[in-house]
C-alpha cells in the first residue's frame, strides 16, 4: 500500500518533457556508435549511452502508464493545454530513437517499435494540428515546442528509415519534416523577438529553437549513406548560427534552477556531435578537422553537464520524498 502511494505521488509529479532525456542520451549514442564505426573510437561508449537512454525511456513509459491510471485528468489536461501538448509528442517520437538503437541487436523488435511510434505521432500531430488550425491558437503558446510533433518527430522517423533500410520512407518523412519546419520557423522567431518576455516554464523551450537544423543534418545523413555534401553542409552552417545564439542566451536560461526541462538543449547538442563527425570524414582541410573534434567535444561536454545536474537533481527529489521532514 506504500509503494503504491509513493507511486502514485511520483506519477502525479511526471511531465511528458521528461522524455527530452531519451533524446538526448539515444542521440549522444548514436553519435559515438558511427565514430566507432569510423574513427576506431571504443563501441562500448556509445552502447552505454544507448542502453542508459533506453532504459530511461521504459521508466518514464512506467509513470506515464501509472499516471494514466492514478491521475488520467493530469494527462487529459496536459494534451489539450496548448504548450504541454507538444511535450506529448515526445512518447511516440523517443519510441522511434529507441528502435534506432536496438536495431543492431533485436531487428524484428524495433521493427515493431517503430511501426507503433511511426503510427503513433502521426496520428496524435494529425489530431493536434487539426485542433490548433480553428483560428483560436493562443499567440503566447507560439513558442519552438510547435517543432516537436511535426518537426522533431518527422526527422526522427527519417533516420530509423535510414537505420532499418527503408530509404524512400525516409524522404517522405524527411520532406514532412523540412517543410513542416520551415513552415513554422518565421511565426515562432516573431514571437520570441517582439511579442513579449516568456515566463520562466517556457523560457527552457528556447533549447528546441536549436534542434531543427541539426537534426534535419543528421536525419539527411541516415538517408543519404552519411555522405555530407553542399545540402549538409548549409544545414550545419545554420544549425551552428543558432548555436552561437543559444551560447549567447546561457546567463539567461541559468537564473532558474535546473531541472529536466533543460534537457531541451540535448537532441541538437547530439545531432551536432554526429555531424561534425561526419564533416571531419568528408574534408581535407586542417582547420575543419579541429573544428569538427572541437565540436565533437563540446557536444559531449554538455551532455555529461545535463547528465550530472540530472542525477543531483533526481537525488535531491528522491530526499524529499523519503525524509520530507529532513529535506524541510
Amino acid at each position: 500500500m506504500i509503494l503504491i502511494n509513493k507511486l502514485k505521488t511520483l506519477s502525479s509529479q511526471f511531465a511528458s518533457g521528461y522524455f527530452g532525456v531519451v533524446l538526448g542520451m539515444i542521440g549522444t549514442g548514436m553519435a559515438w556508435r558511427y565514430a566507432a564505426k569510423e574513427h576506431n573510437y571504443p563501441s562500448y561508449i556509445g552502447e552505454i549511452f544507448i542502453g542508459v537512454g533506453c532504459l530511461v525511456w521504459l521508466t518514464l513509459t512506467l509513470f506515464l502508464l501509472s499516471k494514466w491510471l492514478f491521475h488520467r485528468q493530469a494527462i487529459l489536461d496536459e494534451i489539450k493545454h496548448p504548450v504541454a501538448s507538444g511535450f506529448t509528442s515526445l512518447f511516440p517520437a523517443t519510441t522511434v530513437l529507441v528502435s534506432i538503437g536496438l536495431s543492431p541487436y533485436l531487428p524484428l523488435f524495433s521493427l515493431i517499435l517503430f511501426s507503433i511510434g511511426a503510427i503513433a505521432q502521426l496520428g496524435y500531430s494529425s489530431w493536434l494540428i487539426g485542433y490548433q488550425w480553428k483560428g483560436e491558437y493562443p499567440k503566447m503558446a507560439t513558442t519552438p515546442v510547435l517543432y516537436l510533433p511535426t518537426v522533431a518527430n518527422n526527422f526522427i522517423c527519417t533516420m530509423a528509415c535510414g537505420a532499418l533500410g527503408f530509404n524512400d520512407l525516409g524522404i517522405l518523412f524527411f520532406g514532412a519534416g523540412v517543410f513542416s519546419w520551415l513552415s513554422l520557423e518565421p511565426a515562432i522567431l516573431k514571437r520570441i523577438r517582439s511579442e513579449g518576455l516568456m515566463d520562466e516554464k517556457s523560457r527552457l523551450s528556447f533549447g528546441i529553437q536549436l534542434a531543427p537544423a541539426l537534426v534535419a543534418c543528421s536525419a539527411y545523413l541516415a538517408i543519404n549513406d552519411n555522405h555530407i555534401d553542399f545540402f549538409a553542409k548549409m544545414l550545419l552552417g545554420y544549425g551552428l548560427l543558432q548555436l552561437l545564439f543559444m551560447v549567447r542566451l546561457i546567463p539567461w536560461f541559468v537564473k532558474q534552477p535546473f531541472s529536466l526541462p533543460f534537457w531541451s538543449f540535448s537532441f541538437g547538442v547530439s545531432a551536432l556531435a554526429k555531424a561534425s563527425l561526419n564533416m571531419s570524414m568528408t574534408s581535407n582541410s586542417h582547420f575543419m578537422q579541429l573544428l569538427s573534434t572541437a565540436l565533437f567535444i563540446f557536444a559531449n561536454l554538455i551532455i555529461l553537464l545535463l547528465a550530472w545536474h540530472s542525477l543531483l537533481w533526481f537525488f535531491r527529489g528522491l530526499k524529499q520524498l523519503c525524509c520530507p521532514s529532513k529535506a524541510l
